[in-house]
């Protein structure tokens, strides 16, 4: 299992024992509402902090593995120019 499934699945769980725990509590209608908003734009904003976090590591991995290639193949197209080369100075 990825750990952005494992992040996300305690997320969700997190949220929904905080919700059932506020609709249980003794308070006014109004003030239940205020909370569980409020609750709710804080896990949004940590949700979207660790999306950001999981966007921007698959960001530096991409690039990474794009410059690994690049140099890949920059080594192989060395190497066969250098393999022309020797080829034509034989063949003289």
């Amino acid at each position: 299992m990825s750990a952005g499934k494992v992040l996300l699945g305690v997320l969700a769980g997190v949220a929904a024992g905080a919700l059932v725990g506020i609709l249980f509590a003794p308070a006014k209608g109004s003030r239940t509402r205020r909370r569980i908003l409020k609750k709710g734009e804080n896990y949004a904003d940590g949700l979207k902090e660790k999306f950001n976090e999981y966007v921007d590591n698959v960001s530096e991995k991409f690039e990474q593995v794009k410059e690994d290639v690049t140099a890949f193949a920059q080594k192989g197209k060395d190497k066969l120019e250098q393999a022309e080369k020797e080829a034509k100075t034989a063949q003289r």
